[in-house]
């Protein structure tokens, strides 16, 4: 798995960056232009998944891991819900499309590029009015939530972003007193890369009940996994 991640990642990227002049993301986001059928969010998700599994890889949560995601939005039926990591805003259109009337999306990206690529794919889906892009360090955006983009709590919150963050925005997150009882956490890649601080924390916790659902990397055969917390107050 790592030396295919390196592989993918490093090497191959890198050499066709320079080749054609763009970054992977933007190939991905031309890919999905000329190929999914803007407003339909389902065809925005398999087209990235056709173009990740066929051409390059790409860290979306994919669509076998996907499905563990939207068994999870379904069952929680969210309001208000927070994506840590947009990337290429994915997960925020295979989020979105599943939300009631009214709900909301907040998704957090530090990454320049990739929250421009994400807000390009969030409004050719047609999901652009259930969901909010907030571009910046998730340390610094949570404890912003409530006061500035008018969250009292959350329902749900999907965590894919650096894995060494999870465990401290998850701790930041109970201080800013943004879970509730029922409050759900999904977190992605708890394997491979792997998240262990992340898993020690929610599972010796007393707050949360956990479950964990293995699966594989996106697009890949290597084993991975997703855990899910619940915010018991």
């Amino acid at each position: 798995g790592t030396a295919a991640l390196i592989w993918n990642e490093i090497i191959w990227e890198k050499v066709t960056n320079f080749i054609m002049n763009q970054s992977k993301e933007q190939r991905i986001l031309n890919f999905v232009l000329q190929n999914a059928v803007r407003g339909d969010p389902r065809s925005v998700v398999d087209t990235i998944d056709q173009y990740c599994s066929q051409k390059e890889w790409a860290m979306n949560v994919g669509n076998e891991k996907g499905l563990i995601l939207d068994k999870t939005v379904e069952e929680v039926s969210p309001s208000v819900a927070l994506e840590l990591g947009s990337y290429c805003g994915y997960s925020a259109v295979r989020i979105a499309r599943l939300l009631k009337a009214g709900a909301r999306l907040l998704t957090v990206e530090f990454n320049p590029e990739f929250a421009a690529i994400a807000k390009q794919m969030i409004e050719f889906a047609g999901v652009q009015d259930k969901v909010k892009l907030l571009e910046g360090p998730s340390e610094e955006i949570i404890p912003q939530l409530k006061k500035k983009y008018d969250v009292d709590t959350l329902d749900f919150v999907f965590l894919d972003h650096w894995k060494d963050r999870y465990t401290p925005d998850t701790i930041l997150l109970q201080e800013c007193n943004l879970l509730r009882k029922g409050s759900v956490l999904l977190a992605d890649n708890v394997i491979f890369p792997g998240a262990p601080e992340f898993l020690k924390y929610v599972r010796k916790n007393p707050h949360f009940q956990c479950t964990n659902y293995p699966s594989h990397l996106e697009y890949m055969e290597v084993e991975d996994a997703m855990e899910k917390a619940v915010f018991l107050g």
